[in-house]
C-alpha cells in the first residue's frame, strides 16, 4: 500500500512542478508547470489537454461536491447524514447554522450551471439530477414541518447565509425561483424580512443585509431601501483604491473582497440600476474595480496552480477566486485576460487543491482544510458547511459548453509566462 501511495504521489508531484529541478534531465522541456530547463534557453512547457476536458473536469468535480448535500436534503435527510465537523476553537454558538452555510453557499455557486438546458449529454443528465434536487431542498429549507428545515431564527449568522440563498435566486431567477411554489416564494419572502432584526456590524456583513434587499427588490416586493444605501455608501467610503476594499474601517489583506465585498456589491449595484434606483456611474465604476481586483486574482496563480495562503476563512479553497469566475460567467473579464487563461490557471489550481488526499471525507463530505485535511487552521466559525462557500469559484460552468471559455485552446496565465520567460502583460496601479 506505501508503495502504491507513493508511486501515485510521485506522479502527481511530477504533474505539477513540485519535484526537485534534479528530476528534470538536462536539457529536457519539462512537463507543464515543472519550471525552466537546466539549459541556457527556457523553452515554454508542454501544454496540457484544452477546453472540453477541463470542462468535464469541473462538472464532475462539482457533481461530487454538490451530491451528497442535495441527494440528503431534498430527501429532508441533511441533518441526519451529513457528516458535520466543528473547529477545534469553536465559539459556541448555535451548531445548527451549519446546515445553512451548507446548503445557501453550494447553491449561490451551483445556480448557474442549473440554469443551463437539459441535453443529453453525461453533463447535462447530472445538471438535471441536482436541479430536480436543488428545486426540492429549496422547499424543505422553509417547511417548518421538515427535518431539514433550515436554522432562520439564531442570532446573527442566518443573515449571512441566507444572502447566499438569495444571491442563489438572483443568478438563477427562471430556474431556482420561477418554479417554487407561491407557499414556498412566501417563506422565503417572510424569512428574508424577519431577518431585518439583525443589526450588522459595520462591515462586509452589511452586504449580506443588502443582497436580502436587492433580491426582494428585483421580484417587485418590499424592500428596505436603508439597508441597501448604507452598504453601498460604506462601501464606497471603505475603497482603499487599486480595486481593493476595506473590510470595515481597517484594511485586512485576506479574500474577504472575493467571498463577499466584490460580488456583492456589484450585483447589489447591477438591481439597482435595473430598477431604476441609482445611476449607472456607480455600478460601472464597481465592476472596473473588481476586473482591477480579477488581475490581482489571477496573478496570485502560480505556474503550479499554487495560490498564496493568507487571511482568514482560507479553508474557503477556491471560493476566493469568485470575482475572476463571475466576470468570466457575464463575458467582463477585463481586457488583459484571456477567457481561456482564466479557465487553464482555475483548471490549475482545482487540481491542486482537490486531488489532495483528505479534502473529501470518506463519505464525500467536504472536510475542514485548505489541501486537504487540516481541521487545525479553522476558524473559530467553521464548520463542515462552512467549506461549500468552495462552490463560488465553479461560476463559468454557467456558461454553455460551446463558449469560448471552454473551447479555447490552452493558454499559459501571468505567472506561466513570466516564469517561463515568455512576454507578459506588465502591472500598473489604477485610480477608478
Amino acid at each position: 500500500m506505501r508503495r502504491r501511495n507513493f508511486i501515485r504521489w510521485s506522479s502527481l508531484a511530477s504533474a505539477f512542478g513540485i519535484l526537485p529541478a534534479a528530476a528534470h534531465p538536462i536539457g529536457q522541456t519539462p512537463s507543464p508547470g515543472q519550471g525552466p530547463v537546466a539549459t541556457g534557453s527556457i523553452k515554454p512547457a508542454a501544454e496540457p489537454p484544452a477546453g472540453p476536458a477541463d470542462r468535464a473536469y469541473w462538472a464532475e468535480l462539482l457533481r461530487k461536491i454538490a451530491a451528497p448535500v442535495l441527494l440528503n436534503m431534498s430527501q429532508a435527510k441533511l441533518r441526519k447524514n451529513m457528516v458535520m465537523e466543528y473547529s477545534p476553537i469553536w465559539d459556541g454558538r448555535n451548531k445548527s447554522v451549519a446546515y445553512m452555510e451548507c446548503f445557501g453557499r453550494l447553491m449561490a455557486g451551483l445556480a448557474p450551471w442549473l440554469s443551463l438546458p437539459d441535453d443529453g449529454t453525461p453533463e447535462g443528465k447530472s445538471r438535471s439530477l441536482l436541479r430536480e434536487q436543488a428545486l426540492q431542498s429549496l422547499a424543505h429549507a422553509v417547511d417548518p414541518a421538515s427535518p431539514d428545515c433550515l436554522d432562520w431564527d439564531s442570532d446573527g449568522q442566518p443573515l449571512v447565509d441566507a444572502s447566499y440563498i438569495a444571491h442563489t435566486f438572483l443568478r438563477a431567477p427562471k430556474t431556482l425561483w420561477a418554479p417554487l411554489d407561491k407557499l414556498t416564494k412566501d417563506r422565503y419572502i417572510s424569512n428574508f424580512k424577519k431577518l431585518r432584526h439583525i443589526r450588522p456590524p459595520y462591515n462586509n456583513w452589511l452586504l449580506f443585509a443588502a443582497l436580502i434587499e436587492a433580491f426582494l427588490l428585483s421580484i417587485d416586493e418590499e424592500y428596505d431601501p436603508l439597508r441597501i444605501d448604507l452598504a453601498v455608501h460604506k462601501a464606497e467610503e471603505w475603497y482603499v483604491g487599486d480595486g481593493w476594499y476595506s473590510d470595515g474601517q481597517h484594511f485586512h489583506f485576506d479574500y474577504y473582497n472575493s467571498y463577499v465585498i466584490q460580488p456583492m456589491l456589484t450585483d447589489i449595484l447591477k438591481v439597482q440600476l435595473q430598477h431604476g434606483k441609482a445611476d449607472k456611474s456607480g455600478y460601472e465604476r464597481s465592476l472596473k474595480r473588481m476586473q482591477r481586483y480579477s488581475e490581482f486574482l489571477e496573478r496570485f496563480i502560480s505556474p503550479e496552480g499554487t495560490y498564496p495562503a493568507f487571511g482568514r476563512s482560507v479553508t474557503y479553497r477556491v471560493g476566493a477566486f469568485q470575482p475572476l469566475a463571475q466576470l468570466a460567467l457575464e463575458d467582463s473579464l477585463p481586457a488583459t485576460l484571456s477567457p481561456a487563461q482564466v479557465r487553464c490557471a482555475l483548471t490549475a489550481v482545482m487540481k491542486r487543491l482537490f486531488e489532495q488526499p483528505g479534502v473529501f471525507s470518506p463519505e464525500g463530505w467536504l472536510q475542514l482544510g485548505f489541501a486537504g485535511h487540516q481541521p487545525g487552521i479553522a476558524d473559530y466559525y467553521s464548520n463542515s458547511g462552512s467549506m461549500y462557500l468552495t462552490s463560488l469559484g465553479f461560476l463559468p460552468l454557467g456558461l454553455p459548453a460551446d463558449h469560448k471559455f471552454w473551447t479555447d485552446p490552452f493558454a499559459d496565465w501571468t505567472q506561466r509566462k513570466a516564469w517561463s520567460g515568455q512576454p507578459f502583460q506588465k502591472d500598473y496601479a489604477v485610480d477608478y
